[in-house]
């Protein structure tokens, strides 16, 4: 709901304050006292195009903020939430234009684009102004005042989760059957490539050993030599290392009972001489396991190179690197062999999900196209009220490939001269009749879809007398569940007002300007006297307003 509207600086408005009621609220005034202006800078907040021809004082800035009261409205907590924006009870729009033309948006203080704007204010206010293309030719607003009336909210909702399931599967399984079109066509080389690998049976680490013991086998003989010759100085020379220990620990031994340091001596001759026993001994086995095998040599070279040419060609450093390749080819193959066995299971899958959407769609189908007949003749009821004898609506549903919101293609179609020649709204209605038949349609749905604050300028072009009557009855029974402000011509419409602003210009610092006032009960009076009868009501003219206020 539109609190309160603030307006500073735009073309011949100075500075106003609009505080507006939550029910119906009528804005009147002569041609040419600035209701238009009003429109033009709300419309600023709602996200159009700013322009500075609109800014009077150049040496100052133009503001127009407006204060709504947001009441839970899901929508708006939505899209602040996502836009990381505050949420708070009151919400605050704010355009401000600069002498320079630039133009700075603000949602609760915090600088919003252009684009955010509209889209937020599409969740706030709904404005329809003569010559608009108006939503009434927007087949999701259509489809959406059959689901209103027909209450179709809830299973619209099971439908939409059955179809999105439905849809994220049939995508996997487009998704499996694109992959197996990649399998087959790399399938004989995935399966070469694995073979050369699985033949090769490389196991873990086995090329980095390899290396190691080639260089063990090709250095054999020095390494032999060595080992012998440290056997033989430990145990086989003309003086031995290890005997030579032994007979030395003896003879300190001989004299251990007259020196208190020598038997800690001789216990570590006797240490060293075992430990080069058991040193001679591992020398002596370790020699006999060391040979020069030029054999063992050429096979260890042989099957390096067979390595060395498959790291190459990978790519790849080590011998877990390759089996890392071999393992994720295996993965490969295994799969395309898998992958049939679970297109199927998907397909099944795929199809018992598009069942289920497709039976809810079409009992989302039945119920809109029972809701139509009904729909339909209070439509056209309405727009014999408004002044539109000859109109009528006729709503067309063809079927529609299925999608988010079913399989119905729904087209509000319209003759406005009992033609008989049914075309769709956007083709043939024109502003005035669009706007009336926009009000007649949201009077009737307003229960059933949450409507924003409805904004009507001069809907009443071309009627009179009944049918202006009729309108504001329609507006009045509008209003009892939603904002409403509407501009007029018409005494019939204003004198349903609740809340009646009258537009005028004055003489401000010698310079003319647009202001508004809301008008007490018998400021009313009297200006709808003056719609009826000119600026000089008569007493009749005073009387019939004066009845038209009170009732």
């Amino acid at each position: 709901m539109l609190r309160r509207l603030h307006i500073q600086n735009y073309a011949i408005i100075d500075e106003i304050d609009i505080d507006f009621s939550n029910t119906l609220n009528v804005i009147t005034g002569e041609t040419g006292a600035g209701k238009s202006i009003l429109m033009g800078a709300l419309s600023l907040i709602l996200g159009e195009r700013a322009d500075t021809s609109s800014l009077q004082n150049r040496e100052k800035k133009c503001f127009v903020e407006g204060f709504f009261s947001v009441d839970n409205k899901k929508a708006v907590e939505k899209f602040l939430t996502e836009n990381e924006f505050d949420f708070e009870e009151e919400l605050v729009i704010r355009r401000e234009i600069s002498a320079s033309g630039k133009s700075r948006g603000f949602i609760n203080d915090t600088p919003a684009t252009v684009q955010q704007l509209k889209e937020l204010a599409s969740s706030l206010v709904d404005l329809h102004q003569q010559f608009d293309t108006l939503e009434l030719g927007d087949s999701d607003f259509q489809r959406q005042v059959l689901d209103g009336l027909a209450g179709n909210a809830e299973l619209l909702s099971t439908y939409q989760k059955n179809f999105r399931s439905w849809d994220k599967q049939k995508n996997e399984l487009e998704q499996l059957q694109k992959q197996k079109e990649t399998f087959q066509k790399d399938f004989d080389y995935h399966q070469y490539v694995f073979n050369e690998l699985d033949q090769l049976s490389l196991s873990e680490n086995e090329l980095e050993n390899l290396e190691s013991e080639l260089q063990l086998l090709t250095n054999a003989e020095g390494i032999k030599i060595a080992l012998t010759k440290v056997y033989f100085e430990l145990k086989e020379s003309e003086q031995p290392i290890v005997p030579q220990l032994k007979i030395l620990a003896n003879q300190l031994n001989a004299f251990s009972g007259y020196h208190k340091n020598l038997p800690e001596l001789v216990q570590r001759l006797q240490s060293a001489q075992i430990e080069l026993q058991d040193l001679a001994d591992e020398v002596e086995s370790l020699n006999d396991q060391t040979n020069f095998d030029q054999k063992k040599i050429d096979q260890v070279n042989e099957r390096l190179s067979a390595g060395y040419k498959m790291l190459k060609k990978h790519g790849v450093q080590t011998t877990n690197d390759l089996l890392a390749i071999r393992n994720d080819l295996s993965q490969k193959l295994e799969a395309v062999l898998n992958i049939d066995d679970t297109i199927s299971t998907k397909e099944q899958e795929v199809k018992a999900l598009l069942q289920k959407a497709e039976d809810s769609a079409k009992t989302l189908s039945t119920r809109r196209k029972k809701e139509i007949p009904s729909l339909e003749q209070k439509v056209n009821a309405l727009l014999h009220q408004v002044g539109m004898p000859n109109a009528r609506l006729k709503i067309q549903v063809e079927p529609a490939p299925l999608n988010i919101y079913g399989t119905d293609a729904i087209e509000f179609l319209f003759d406005a001269n009992k033609s008989n020649r049914f075309e769709p709204i956007r083709k043939v209605a024109s502003g005035g009749e669009l706007s009336r038949l926009m009000l007649c349609i949201k009077s009737l749905v307003a229960q059933s879809i949450d409507l924003p604050t409805l904004i009507f300028d001069e809907i009443d072009t071309g009627i009179s007398g009944e049918a202006a009557k009729q309108v504001g009855f329609i507006m009045k029974d509008l209003s009892s569940n939603r904002q409403l402000i509407t501009i007029t011509h018409q005494p019939q419409i204003a004198g349903k007002a609740d809340a009646h602003f009258f537009v005028y210009k004055e003489i401000k610092d010698d310079a003319i300007k647009t202001n508004i006032r809301l008008l007490s009960q018998d400021e009313r009076i009297t200006a709808i006297a003056q719609m009826l009868s000119g600026e000089k009501p008569t007493a009749a003219a005073l009387e019939n307003a004066r009845e038209m206020v009170m009732n």
